[in-house]
């Protein structure tokens, strides 16, 4: 049998590509899920209306606190193996909050599948640049796929939420990663390549720094709209954690073996890469939870309707990411395909805006929809894979976890920010589609802003020939 660079089989190493993207799509999926599930989980467990949003905050701050510390973990034990750490965690964490009876177990038991999501995602990324990183056609293809995996994981997460609450109970959509994870630690070990353990400290100040100040930052960035920006609770937090990020960099300047080399920000196109996908997260997580809304709130569709109705987009996306992206970076190089890409996705973004009222699926949102998706497809993989490329093979688990805390914080931010756009435009006020419509009109036109944005800095911060 014939094999690869990796010491892989090359059939085998597709196998594991497979268990990669299906990583990725577990983690993005479990942001989603819940959604449908919201109100059956505050009246069984007595989450007060306030508070019924940790549910879903809960998750995303372990999942973006941590992501630092799994990626350099990846580093220094092997990715594989934290790799099956994460799904034994995630598995745990699903257990504990499909059999939660009181609000605080549900709450521990999302931040259990936020930590496992943790060190899944830069560990799955790290894998895969073991498998094909040395193989640049190859590495193109795998990346599409990784890449598509993301969004389908979203759109997936709503439609499944919506079938699993309304036909079977709301707890099997926590118990639903449970054989999934179950199956991925049966064949991790025979799939996935091992890499020796590599000598080097752990940091366990500068981890609990960063992690702590990123967490305290999608604290108080997740909390802002229902506090306000400028209330004593926003402010503090701000305050905090960027005392703590500042107190993480002193380590890292001063340290021998730090958790993140801050050389590492002067390899070209890293960090321009990466506020890419920042900015892409930021524009286009708050668009399908705003999209969401206007399918729910104003066109009165149930959980499952404007799941299937999110379809399309999906579609687009997989066949753009696998089918067309990796031939077009090859052909004209990432950079213009990062800054049309953006381009476009704040095209499909302005045109959402203009939705009405009294619109429908078929005028108001397909069309715009799929512009939209275009623009995401084109732009995620070159923003990616230029990140990641940049690594040393010897860091590879810290560039994934530096990519994927930008596209996490990122979507934390925007969403927080447009959240508070929207309301201030009337969209709260759920007794008229009219007023709901003006602040999701304004949320899209706010996160069309966030692309052009991107693309303008993409196309100043990029070389010509950024690597694809």
């Amino acid at each position: 049998m014939a094999t690869t660079t990796s010491g892989q089989p090359t059939r085998r190493r597709w196998w594991a590509l497979t268990l990669i993207a299906a990583a990725q799509f577990v983690v993005i999926m479990d942001t989603s899920i819940i959604g449908a599930a919201l109100t059956r989980i505050q009246a069984d467990l007595g989450f007060s209306p306030e508070n019924l949003s940790w549910v879903f905050n809960a998750y995303v701050i372990a999942f973006g606190g941590l992501l630092l510390l799994g990626g350099r973990l990846s580093d220094l034990l092997g990715a594989r193996r934290i790799f099956m750490t994460g799904w034994a965690v995630l598995l745990a964490g699903s257990a504990v909050a499909g059999a939660a009876g009181e609000v605080w177990v549900e709450l521990t038991g999302r931040a259990l599948q936020g930590a496992g999501a943790a060190l899944i995602a830069p560990s799955a990324l790290t894998l895969l640049m073991m498998l094909f990183g040395s193989e640049p056609r190859e590495l193109a293809k795998a990346l599409s796929l990784y890449g598509a995996a993301a969004p389908a994981g979203g759109t997936a997460g709503v439609f499944l939420g919506g079938v699993i609450t309304e036909y079977v109970s709301w707890p099997w959509v926590f118990y639903i990663n449970i054989p999934i994870a179950l199956f991925a630690l049966a064949v991790a070990p025979a799939l996935m390549p091992k890499a020796a353990a590599r000598r080097g400290a752990t940091d366990l100040l500068g981890a609990v720094t960063v992690t702590a100040g990123l967490s305290v930052a999608v604290y108080a960035i997740v909390r802002a709209p229902e506090l306000g920006w400028g209330s004593g609770g926003t402010v503090v937090s701000l305050i905090i954690a960027i005392g703590l990020l500042a107190a993480f960099l002193v380590i890292q300047a001063r340290k021998s073996a730090p958790l993140v080399r801050l050389g590492i920000f002067r390899t070209p196109d890293l960090g321009a890469a990466n506020v890419a996908q920042l900015l892409l997260g930021a524009a286009w997580i708050p668009m399908w939870f705003f999209l969401n809304l206007y399918l729910q709130q104003v066109l009165g569709l149930d959980a499952f309707a404007s799941g299937s109705a999110l379809l399309p987009m999906t579609t687009v996306i997989l066949l753009i990411m696998v089918a067309a992206a990796p031939r077009v970076v090859a052909r004209i190089g990432a950079k213009p395909m990062i800054v049309s890409g953006l381009l476009v996705l704040a095209l499909g973004l302005f045109w959402l805006s203009l939705a009405r009222p009294d619109g429908t699926f078929w005028a108001d949102v397909l069309p715009a929809s799929l512009v939209a998706a275009l623009g995401m497809a084109l732009a995620f993989v070159p923003s990616l894979g230029t990140a990641i490329s940049s690594a040393r093979p010897e860091e590879g688990g810290l560039v994934s976890g530096i990519v994927n805390t930008s596209y996490q914080i990122g979507s934390a931010l925007g969403l927080a920010a447009m959240t508070a756009v929207a309301t201030s435009f009337g969209a709260n006020e759920l007794g008229s589609t009219g007023a709901v419509t003006t602040g999701l009109s304004a949320a899209f036109i706010g996160t069309a802003a966030i692309a052009v944005a991107g693309a303008l800095i993409a196309g100043a911060t990029l070389r010509r020939k950024a690597a694809a």
